[in-house]
């Protein structure tokens, strides 16, 4: 109706409103009625249509009790390009901006926040400036003073919708606004909140659930009692803060206080919830009932912790401490680096000499854990230094204990074992049993890198001891892990099994899913060990799942690795190419030298039998040359051996032959019998193919009874064909030929490998000449060395 004809606002003009809608039902049209912006239900209920027409309402506020309900979020990052190509073409539909150059195109409208009203005023800002490239108006977006100051068009302005909001809110919702702003990280529970108010929570609960039905801020979707605030909004209350905090002293000290509050409730709770991750026995706060709730509480607040660390000294001083046992756990290693190099800074600037040696110390233990190790080593040296300095025994036993795992990185394993037993001679003087029992587990795993096997077994064992008098299940997981591989290597694969199943139902218990899964990646190599190869792919594919889950790279590609060698094992070769190249290639992604020089290793050994020999010959070559340079002699020793293998299958004998007898000798530095045995088993093989057939028979002889020495029945079944074979082609007489063919099928039946005793009793049956028993030299099965990723 003309506006001059219209009633007052009243009665009347309300009679004539709904006598309009009434005519308009009659003649069988039907309306929709758009109130837009309502901030009341008062404001909505005299408009609400009579009869078949509809209404819609759009409000800040959640006006219940009108209609259904739809909440309206923000754009999805994709709908708010689209958003802005579209206003941008609106008004020039030849724009090409957001096509040349999608990606500051996804920035700008991350800085807008997704909201359509902040992409219209930058739309309408940019047809201002046509030549203003997109990524300039983002920069400026993200390098504005305020970022609401970039987002008012004249016209339209962010800042202005938001001030309608809070003049809407009562004083203390408008209170509780303001403070909400100080909270250092993305979102906030209901006690911290009801701590920065310092009101009791039933009653700051009241005010948070006041501003969320005003939009301003919004309920934590994945957890009850947490709240989070829109980007732009937590800007603007930012502003809101600073301008209440210069209207005098009193607002800013008041403020000030409310953020030494919440700072205070953050470290008082980080620091009761990390005792519930210490060893047991010592004092636990009733604040937290076990460790289950504290770790929950850990992950609910941990950018909040971490946000708190930048904002004074001292708190990042007391979170570095409070944090670290969590971080470690939940392995969020740069977090652990970031808040340990706070606190180095804070204790510089509060002159704390004695807590900058056990920073020093934290820091280097968490850049170990990154794999920084040269600059591991030079934090964990000055921490050693300065507790010495200071006389402080129980820190520099703990600095030692860090310095030895590093130095057993470096593979630098006399100065770990030198480090590991410094630390438990200090450990021992300090009475710390928890600290000894780390040193002891420690010197095990130096003891097997050194190849000192049975003293690991010593110490290793003393380790898990230790851990169970003082009831550290945790430590106790690791130290049978520790002890599954020693065993391992002493060829006690069903001790090995037992110490490492033990291990991943301790782990389990006490919800390590990182240690769980090291421990599943043992016990997939002591499967193999037992030849147990399908029962090994599951251990190992759970073991590389658990690693992705805990985004240990370093971890995945060892399990990856190993994989690789029991898909092998069970003849999968294109599976195991795939596993073994996954490998190889994150192992380059970390740097790790070492692990990609094993997954080398194990790669030419597939290559071989997809008979690729000169990939093969690439792949082994690399191998040996990591392996020098890391100064794995043992491991090269393998590497030399396998190369061999694939120079027989190119019948390069005179090469193999060097080849084989590098790795005996190398072999025999290292005092690896077992490796030995195999590299001798080769070399017979490889004098076979010159013709050296008496040379053959005295390097099978020492490979068979090397093996049986051993107790590997397998391998010692194989070497006795293999001599059997070698006595056919010298010529011996058929009785020796029968007496080694029955020495294979013996060895073979201890081994547990019926369907190959039978093949070689077979052989024995049938020997009755020597044409008959002389194969191709081509098919002869040379044994490879894998590699294992532990």
């Amino acid at each position: 109706m003309p506006h001059e004809h219209l009633p007052p606002p009243g009665a009347g003009r309300d009679a004539l409103y709904r006598s309009q809608l009434n005519a308009r039902q009659e003649k069988g049209q039907r309306l929709l009625v758009v109130a837009d912006n309502a901030s009341a239900i008062a404001q909505v209920q005299p408009l609400l249509p009579p009869g078949h027409h509809g209404m819609l309402v759009t409000s800040r506020h959640r006006l219940t009790g009108l209609g259904r309900t739809r909440t309206v979020n923000r754009l999805q990052p994709e709908d708010a390009v689209a958003l802005l190509e579209a206003a941008l073409k609106n008004n020039d539909p030849d724009d090409p901006r957001v096509g040349q150059d999608p990606e500051a195109a996804e920035r700008l409208a991350s800085a807008c926040g997704y909201l359509p009203l902040a992409l219209q005023i930058t739309a309408a800002l940019l047809a201002q400036d046509p030549g203003q490239p997109l990524s300039e108006r983002a920069d400026a977006l993200g390098g504005t003073e305020s970022v609401l100051d970039g987002l008012d068009d004249g016209e339209r302005s962010l800042r202005t919708m938001f001030d309608q909001s809070l003049e809407r809110l009562t004083p203390q919702e408008q209170d509780l606004f303001r403070l909400l702003a100080l909270n250092p990280g993305p979102d906030i529970s209901t006690p911290a909140a009801a701590v920065l108010a310092d009101q009791p929570q039933p009653a700051t609960e009241r005010l948070l659930g006041r501003l969320a039905a005003s939009h301003l801020i919004e309920r934590t979707p994945t957890a009850r009692g947490r709240w989070q605030m829109h980007d732009l909004l937590r800007a603007y209350a930012h502003e809101q803060a600073t301008a209440a905090m210069d209207r005098g002293r009193a607002p800013r000290r008041r403020y000030d206080q409310a953020r030494d509050r919440l700072i205070h409730h953050y470290i008082q709770h980080a620091q009761a919830a990390s005792t519930h991750l210490d060893p047991p026995g010592g004092p636990v706060p009733a604040r937290f009932t076990d460790r289950d709730q504290a770790l929950e509480w850990f992950d609910a607040e941990r950018e909040n912790l971490m946000a708190t660390a930048h904002t004074t000294p001292q708190a990042g001083l007391d979170l570095s401490f409070a944090l670290g046992a969590y971080l470690r756990w939940r392995r969020h290693l740069q977090d652990n680096v970031v808040v340990n190099a706070l606190a180095l800074d804070a204790c510089t600037k509060l002159n704390d000499t004695r807590n900058k040696a056990t920073v020093w110390n934290n820091l280097g233990g968490a850049l170990r854990e990154l794999r920084r190790f040269d600059d591991a080593l030079h934090a964990l040296e000055t921490g050693r230094d300065l507790h010495q300095q200071t006389g402080y025994t129980h820190g520099e036993a703990g600095a030692w204990n860090n310095l030895g795992n590093v130095l057993q990185e470096l593979r630098r394993f006399d100065d770990a074992l030198h480090a590991h037993q410094t630390a438990i001679d200090l450990y021992q003087q300090t009475g710390n049993t928890h600290g000894e029992a780390d040193a002891w587990n420690n010197l095990g795993t130096t003891l097997k890198g050194l190849r000192r096997f049975e003293d690991a077994l010593h110490a290793l064992e003393t380790a898990r001891n230790l851990y169970q008098q003082t009831g550290n299940t945790h430590g106790e997981a690791g130290a049978w892990n520790n002890l599954g591989n020693v065993l391992q290597e002493l060829r006690r694969f069903d001790d090995a099994l037992h110490a490492h199943q033990t291990a991943i139902d301790l782990h389990q218990q006490t919800d390590d899913t990182h240690g769980e899964a090291t421990s599943w990646n043992n016990l997939g190599n002591a499967l193999k060990g037992l030849r147990r190869f399908e029962d090994a792919l599951h251990a190992l594919e759970t073991a590389r799942d658990l690693y992705q889950q805990t985004d240990d790279t370093h971890g995945e590609a060892g399990a990856w690795n190993n994989l690789g060698a029991a898909l092998h094992n069970l003849r999968r070769f294109e599976a195991a190419l795939h596993a073994l190249e996954t490998a190889r290639n994150l192992d380059q992604q970390t740097g790790n030298t070492h692990g990609e020089a094993t997954s080398w290793n194990n790669l030419g050994t597939a290559l071989k039998e997809l008979r690729r020999f000169d990939d093969a010959l690439h792949s082994h070559q690399t191998a040996i040359d990591l392996y020098q340079q890391t100064g794995d002699t043992h491991r090269e020793a393998g590497a030399w051996n396998n190369i061999g293998t694939v120079l027989q299958k190119l019948r390069r004998f005179d090469d193999a032959l060097h080849a084989h007898q590098t790795a005996i000798d190398l072999h025999q530095q290292t005092d690896d019998t077992h490796g030995e045995a195999t590299s001798w088993n080769n070399l017979g093989t490889a004098y076979r193919g010159l013709g050296r057939v008496d040379e053959a028979v005295v390097a099978g002889k020492q490979a068979v009874a090397m093996l049986a020495a051993e107790r590997d029945w397998f391998l010692a079944g194989e070497a006795w064909g293999e001599l059997a074979t070698t006595l056919t082609a010298a010529g011996a007489d058929t009785a020796q030929v029968r007496e080694a063919w029955e020495q294979s099928a013996q060895a073979y039946t201890q081994a547990g490998a019926d369907e190959e005793a039978a093949a070689s009793r077979e052989h024995a049956n049938s020997t009755e000449s020597v044409e008959a028993q002389l194969p191709a030299v081509t098919d002869l099965p040379e044994r490879d060395v894998a590699s294992e990723s532990g």
